[in-house]
């Protein structure tokens, strides 16, 4: 099969890269090819790629190209993975929130809605390349953040797409761990929007060993998630680290203001990446990877592009059209939850009722989301300004005003209409 990666020159493509040695039986790549604007980063991911493979006696070729056309002809499946704007423009999604006294982040909040805007006309045309040039049918599987309102721009428009997060198989590969089971004996009752998610079960082998966690471990299952155990306990669910920016706003805020961002500490990280990139003498995958983030990433997209080539019928969770299953949001609204996946696409599983401070966290936050999507297709600073408004760690119309003029000078380069 041929597979493109657009946003291939990413420090996190020899993970990818990694997952196609181990997984070469199931999963044939015959030809890879990385669709990146830098030179430099298709010289150095490339090279990589190339001798990760020649290595591990993998016959694949890889091709590194800044010719979208080339890229994705005749491909089989296409990976997002794009970052407009680059770390540069994600230390700005960081930082300039702060002046108006809310967290800064790449994908929540003020910092997401900017990467939304500088995204989705971007992903938008990269698709509508694929949808002339690549094979007939051919599947787009969205990494590229924020992940949510990006899998429903590309479905609004007719694309066969599926969104990916980690999220979810970070938590599964953990709670194996604590259980002493494989992972693939692990299903998570696992609910949400992107990035604003709750494990609801903890399902071993059928049966739900959440409650028993909660009893016996409350304080280390907080830890992990950085939130307070009495929440847990409140919540009786396990939240993602992403609900810390809603559920411990102020103690996040003085920890950003306090510290280096993550941009800046992914900066570094990917220097010494790229470092390693270009010494001819590395042919594995670099330790420094697992400070890079995205940990399984490679496990999660190889499970979905195996699923949607070879019609395993499998259970993973995903970013797809709601459909019906959480009631109170529209059936076109892109929700992440455990979903069955075949060659023909990614059918969502039902979920049990939600509490009602979840749902109401869930349905606020995705009217956010589908008014973010209508400013980033459509651009206007007024649509900017309704959407930044909405989004529940703003509210305060004053404050949103100062957040939109502060978004729209820091992203103006990016954004065609402004």
């Amino acid at each position: 099969m041929k597979l493109a990666i657009v946003g291939g020159g990413s420090t996190y493509t020899p993970e990818l890269v990694d997952g196609f040695l181990r997984h070469r039986d199931v999963l044939p790549v015959d030809e890879l090819w990385l669709v990146d604007p830098s030179e430099e980063r298709r010289r150095l991911v490339g090279g990589m790629a190339r001798r990760m493979l020649a290595h591990g006696g993998h016959p694949g070729v890889v091709h590194a190209t800044d010719d979208l056309v080339a890229g994705v002809a005749d491909a089989d499946a296409v990976l997002l993975q794009l970052r407009v704007g680059g770390q540069e423009a994600r230390h700005g999604d960081e930082t300039w929130p702060h002046q108006a006294g809310v967290v800064g982040q790449e994908t929540t909040g003020p910092g997401g809605f900017a990467k939304a805007l500088r995204t989705v006309p971007v992903v938008l045309e990269a698709a509508e390349a694929i949808r002339r040039y690549a094979k007939p049918g051919a599947w787009i599987v969205d990494f590229t953040n924020p992940v949510g309102i990006v899998t429903r721009a590309l479905l609004s428009e007719g694309h066969r797409a599926v969104g990916l997060c980690n999220v979810a198989i970070g938590f599964q590969r953990r709670f194996a761990a604590r259980f002493g089971v494989a992972p693939s004996a692990v299903r998570l009752d696992h609910v949400g929007l992107n990035h604003l998610t709750w494990e609801l079960g903890v399902r071993v082998d059928g049966r739900d060993r959440l409650p028993e966690l909660l009893a016996g471990d409350l304080a280390g299952l907080a830890g992990e998630v950085e939130l307070p155990a009495p929440l847990l306990a409140l919540q009786r669910a396990v939240p993602s680290y992403y609900l810390r920016y809603y559920y411990a706003h102020e103690e996040v805020l003085r920890e950003q203001l306090a510290g280096p961002t993550r941009a800046e500490v992914v900066q570094e990280v990917e220097r010494a990446l790229l470092a390693k990139y270009a010494d001819p003498a590395e042919r594995t995958k670099p330790s420094e990877l697992e400070r890079r983030g995205g940990a399984f990433y490679s496990e999660a997209a190889i499970d979905v592009l195996l699923s949607l080539t070879t019609d395993r019928g499998d259970v993973q969770v995903l970013d797809v059209r709601n459909d019906g299953i959480l009631p109170f949001l529209p059936d076109d609204h892109v929700i992440e939850v455990p979903s069955t996946v075949h060659a023909s696409g990614a059918t969502p599983l039902p979920v049990a009722p939600l509490a009602d401070d979840i749902r109401g966290l869930i349905a606020d936050v995705a009217g956010y989301e589908r008014l973010a999507l209508d400013a980033a297709k459509r651009g206007g600073r007024h649509r900017v300004l309704h959407a930044m408004w909405s989004h529940p760690l703003v509210r305060d119309f004053d404050r949103a005003e100062r957040l939109t003029d502060l978004l729209l000078a820091a992203n103006g380069e990016h954004l065609a209409w402004a």
